[in-house]
């Protein structure tokens, strides 16, 4: 492969590079895919990319790649779909209450898969929660499957899904950039059948960039704007929520835009211990569920096929998950 034709082409600068075609990147997507690229040649690509930023004939061609190289699960049994939560960024200044709606929607019995880093870079890691909760990373795909077929819930690390991806996330702290693993990660789907990805951004961008990707992909998703990067609801502030199904976008839930009457009760802090202390009362029904991330909960009920409507849904979480908690909005 002429990995100067793909440099001389994305290296141009803003104005001058040009994007490639879609079959042309999933080439080369698989080739830093599977670390066959020199190490020169790679960051070139990988600033080059950051640089020009990626277009969306790119991301589907690097997601094309990404998929011929996964090692597929088997769908769990269920009506619904299993759902897909991304965790890569972790708490630095607020809790990471990624795991709190992972464990809300396995109470529904709905499978869920959490997938992320174990390493927290000076972050608090969805793992390093679970952990405190007495829930362990799955060491291998047998297990992850295993997990979510008799508990409904696996937390696995982006290692063990797809190693090459690992890699390519990993280089940011040795490079000091993102680069486009970053936001593909949120778009896996590693099973055999449709799953609802809960997909979050922080840039409008990104949003727009992601909302396509699904749209033309056909492909079940619940885009929002993450939570310092993370797969859950502000609590605060309830961000949009918009389920994209077969095509076709729906917005769910508008973004609050007024000012907090209350704030609601949440952790102290953002270590993992609180949290988990903090999300055992929540799911004990000891502290109120802030009406944010049941909004999103009840979303996710619709999005995933559990709930028929929205209204449903909602009627749902009221009843099992948070009788003390207004769903409405």
């Amino acid at each position: 492969m002429n990995y100067a034709h793909y440099i001389k082409e994305l290296g141009r600068g803003a104005q001058g590079s040009r994007d490639l075609p879609r079959d042309e990147a999933a080439a080369l997507y698989g080739a830093m895919l599977d670390c066959s690229l020199p190490e020169l040649e790679l960051g070139a690509i990988i600033v080059a990319l950051r640089v020009k930023g990626e277009s969306l004939g790119e991301m589907h061609g690097f997601l094309d790649a990404i998929e011929q190289r996964e090692e597929k699960l088997r769908l769990p049994p269920g009506r619904a779909r299993p759902v897909l939560l991304p965790s890569y960024n972790g708490a630095r200044k607020e809790a990471n209450l990624t795991p709190l709606l992972a464990l809300l929607l396995q109470r529904f019995g709905i499978p869920v898969l959490v997938h992320g880093l174990l390493e927290g870079y000076g972050r608090v890691t969805s793992g390093q929660i679970f952990r405190e909760l007495g829930i362990m990373p799955a060491m291998t795909l047998a297990e992850v499957q295993q997990a979510l077929d008799r508990q409904q819930l696996a937390f696995a690390p982006l290692s063990l899904l797809h190693p090459g991806l690992h890699h390519l996330l990993s280089l940011r702290s040795r490079m000091g950039i993102r680069n486009s693993a970053h936001s593909l990660v949120k778009l896996l789907n590693p099973f055999s059948g449709e799953a609802l990805r809960v997909a979050p951004a922080t840039h409008p961008d990104f949003i727009d960039l992601m909302r396509q990707l699904l749209i033309e992909r056909e492909a079940a998703g619940l885009l929002l704007r993450g939570t310092e990067g993370e797969a859950y609801a502000n609590p605060k502030r309830r961000p949009r929520l918009e389920m994209l199904l077969s095509g076709q976008s729906t917005v769910l839930f508008e973004a609050e835009h007024e000012s907090l009457r209350a704030l609601p009760h949440l952790p102290e802090s953002a270590d993992a211990a609180r949290t988990a202390d903090w999300i055992r009362r929540v799911l004990e029904r000891q502290i109120p569920l802030p009406q944010p991330i049941a909004n999103q909960l009840a979303a996710c009920l619709h999005a995933c096929g559990y709930a028929s409507d929205l209204n449903q849904a909602k009627a749902m979480v009221a009843v099992e998950a948070c009788a003390n908690t207004t769903v409405g909005g």
